[in-house]
């Protein structure tokens, strides 16, 4: 019994040295492991078996209807607060990661109701450390992280959320809105000003007369592989429901079939 509660004791200060040993000279790092870490494991297998929905931010979002998703839960990513004076997503969670999007959101994110996961290196000194953002470590090697409490890898944030998803033990992930269609000129990940309306995004507004990021849809297409493996070999999956989406890496049923397999929210 005594070297029980000694192992229970010791362990996790041992690993909990470790980290510090390991990450000595990077500060960032280490703050957000001894300081931010720890808040994450409350979202462990919380929806063990059940389905959700990640929004992404495409045109395509404009021809569907919305509403029915209030019963689900849902990730919303990036600006998908200004689909909100349209429609009542009741959003479970939201997520962000791309410094401009950070920069350019920092109130709203602050003013959600549902919990926050936002990109620490980048929300740090412009998010308010409130009680629904939780700081995520978006760093480290191409991979599929199944512990969202250690360095997490995404070149998308649709990637992101599907890495929390599954941390949470979603079993059936729903995609819409992720067209995976842009009309850009341009290198990948090159900032550029938009000038005029934004046909890229649901609402012409997104990045109007506002900085971004071009996308790297490459990159992109090499995490979704890498999603879809881990999601399978778990006995899990990962649905494409995007309304004319152009990318092909998940089995595609349409919006409706998806409202029938997810299933609602349940009441606790």
């Amino acid at each position: 019994m005594v070297k029980e509660i000694l192992r229970q004791i010791l362990l996790p200060a041992k690993k909990r040295a470790w980290e510090y040993l390991k990450y000595y000279y990077d500060s960032e790092y280490r703050e957000w492991y001894f300081k931010h870490s720890k808040r994450l494991l409350r979202f462990k297998d919380i929806h063990k078996g059940e389905g959700c929905f990640i929004i992404g931010n495409g045109p395509s979002l404009k021809t569907m209807d919305l509403k029915p998703l209030k019963d689900y839960h849902t990730f919303g990513l990036n600006k998908i607060y200004l689909i909100f004076d349209r429609v009542d997503l009741n959003l479970s969670y939201h997520v962000a990661v791309n410094p401009l999007v950070i920069e350019q959101s920092a109130r709203e994110f602050e003013s959600l109701v549902c919990p926050s996961f936002l990109s620490y290196r980048d929300a740090r000194y412009l998010v308010r450390n409130l009680e629904h953002i939780y700081f995520i470590a978006w760093r480290g090697p191409i991979t599929f992280q199944e512990d969202i409490t250690k360095e997490i890898h995404g070149s998308t944030v649709t990637y992101i959320a599907m890495q929390i998803a599954y941390y949470m033990g979603f079993s059936k992930v729903f995609l819409i809105g992720v067209d995976h269609n842009f009309k850009v000129m341009g290198n990948p990940n090159e900032k550029q000003f938009l000038v005029g309306e934004d046909v890229n995004h649901f609402d012409p507004k997104y990045f109007s007369s506002k900085e971004w990021h071009l996308p790297d849809l490459e990159a992109s297409e090499l995490d979704y592989h890498l999603a879809r493996f881990y999601f399978s070999r778990s006995g899990r999956q990962i649905y494409d429901s995007t309304v004319g989406g152009k990318l092909q890496i998940f089995q595609k049923i349409s919006y409706e079939k998806a409202l029938e397999m997810c299933g609602k929210k349940l009441i606790k």
